[in-house]
């Protein structure tokens, strides 16, 4: 089980498609709560224009989340014009798996965008995607997120202190 990520980010917005061409990507996977927004479902204007700008240089995006929240992650995929998978199970590689089907591209053409290592991270290493961590939005978490945080933390230090990432 690979807990490390190929890339680590502060947040979605500093992915620059000089970055996804870098390492051929040609689409991205985008996890929901804490990735893209807030505890209290808020969703910036900056990710907005950041997701509008790599899809108008021909980046596909796929939103694949572990809610089971319809009105939550319908919202975020209509002002996002991104389709979705909710309910997705990950780190089970079937929901990754389905949605590599729906973009239509490899693996390694696929890149993996989330903020937990113990369902992105895993989940799309599992699928020999491009994973990319990024620090979580918000410091407040739902209960079955927060009780990994602080594993989670310390990978992210030793990842940084070995410069892994």
């Amino acid at each position: 089980m690979n807990l490390y990520p190929n890339a680590y980010f502060n947040k979605v917005e500093q992915i620059t498609i000089e970055f996804l061409k870098k390492n051929k990507l040609k689409a991205l996977i985008l996890d929901i709560d804490n990735t893209l927004i807030d505890y209290k479902h808020n969703l910036s204007e900056e990710v907005i224009k950041w997701a509008k700008e790599l899809r108008g240089q021909g980046i596909k995006f796929y939103i694949l989340s572990n809610s089971n929240n319809k009105e939550k992650v319908e919202n975020v995929s209509k002002k996002l014009n991104i389709p979705y998978f909710m309910f997705a199970k990950k780190p089970l590689k079937s929901g990754f798996l389905k949605t590599k089907k729906e973009l239509k591209e490899n693996e390694e053409n696929i890149g993996v965008v989330g903020d937990q290592i113990f369902t992105d991270i895993i989940g799309g290493n599992r699928c020999n995607m491009f994973t990319i961590l990024i620090d979580p939005i918000d410091p407040k978490d739902y209960w079955y997120t927060a009780w990994k945080r602080p594993l989670e933390n310390k990978i992210k230090s030793n990842y940084k202190k070995n410069n892994i990432m």
